[in-house]
């Protein structure tokens, strides 16, 4: 028995061996034919050339994901991409570009740039993107730190239904960053910290009925977003809380206030008396005073309703 376990351990040692440093990386299954996928716009061609080029140096048994990665995104266009073996010689590589955020406007030039400030040369936008206005010039693959990328990290963080309806996103005085709608409020974020958090807020908002003809959204705290400039109601005027209540007439109907007392004009001051020696005290009887009538419309501190 022992033999018999030696024997099958060392045959699969030699097996692990041999596939390890020959069958995996021979001719056997090695990549004759890379399929790419996803690439768009002016450099497409470019990264299926450098895809092909990496691939056809690997075996089905032995893929390089970080090779191909590399040949990958050294194209600003390209954010991930995804790698499948079709043995015994096929590999496909699935391209996934990155999604234009904003029109960025420099210098007379307009650019497309993603939501993390790559600039995207060649590229089309699916459907409309808000506009940024950048001072100076695009230099380089990506938007240098400034209130130009703060605006386009805003945009790219924006939701697929909203940032068809975003016009300009922009730093706005002491509000911070604020993203404009087609038809809407302006959306008020203040700093890039919490992006996601902002836009959930913000998608709550818009579709609260409550909410709707609102001017702006202040975002700044999304958990207590603000909606502001809605109209407001016209209330007809009521009396504070505690003002007595107009006692009721009893000759009239129920529910009829007494009519105004016409005002009495004030007495003339009365001649002091001439000072007399103080009288022992008299009892004098003291009728109780008689109870007022009874307050209609809910008693003290009510107030009739309009």
């Amino acid at each position: 028995m022992r033999r018999r376990i030696l024997i099958i351990g060392v045959l699969a040692a030699l097996l692990s061996a041999t596939y390890l440093l020959w069958f995996r990386d021979s001719a056997l299954v090695a990549v004759e034919k890379v399929t790419v996928t996803g690439a768009t716009g002016r450099d497409a061609e470019r990264i299926r050339t450098a895809l092909e080029g990496a691939g056809r140096q690997m075996t089905t048994l032995h893929v390089d994901e970080r090779r191909l990665a590399e040949a990958a995104l050294a194209f600003p266009a390209v954010r991930t991409i995804e790698v499948s073996a079709d043995f015994p010689s096929g590999l496909s590589v699935q391209v996934i570009e990155h999604r234009p955020a904003a029109l960025v406007t420099a210098g007379g030039r307009q650019v497309l740039v993603a939501g993390d400030g790559s600039v995207l040369p060649g590229q089309s936008a699916q459907g409309s993107v808000p506009e940024v206005e950048l001072e100076g010039k695009v230099a380089g693959d990506r938007l240098a730190p400034g209130p130009a990328l703060d605006a386009v990290r805003v945009a790219g963080a924006a939701p697929s239904p909203l940032l068809g309806k975003l016009e300009d996103v922009r730093r706005d005085g002491e509000e911070g960053i604020v993203a404009t709608l087609e038809d809407g409020p302006r959306l008020i974020f203040g700093d890039t910290d919490r992006i996601a958090a902002k836009w959930a807020a913000a998608a709550r908002v818009l579709t609260d009925k409550d909410a709707a003809g609102a001017e702006y959204v202040d975002l700044r705290i999304p958990e207590r977003p603000a909606a502001g400039g809605l109209p407001v109601e016209t209330l007809a005027p009521v009396a504070p809380a505690g003002a007595a209540e107009p006692l009721a007439d009893p000759g009239s109907e129920a529910g009829e206030p007494l009519a105004e007392t016409p005002p009495v004009e004030p007495a003339a001051p009365a001649t002091p008396p001439e000072q007399v020696a103080p009288a022992d005290p008299v009892p004098v009887p003291v009728e109780p005073a008689p109870e007022a009538p009874p307050a209609t419309g809910g008693g003290a501190g009510a107030y009739p309703q309009p």
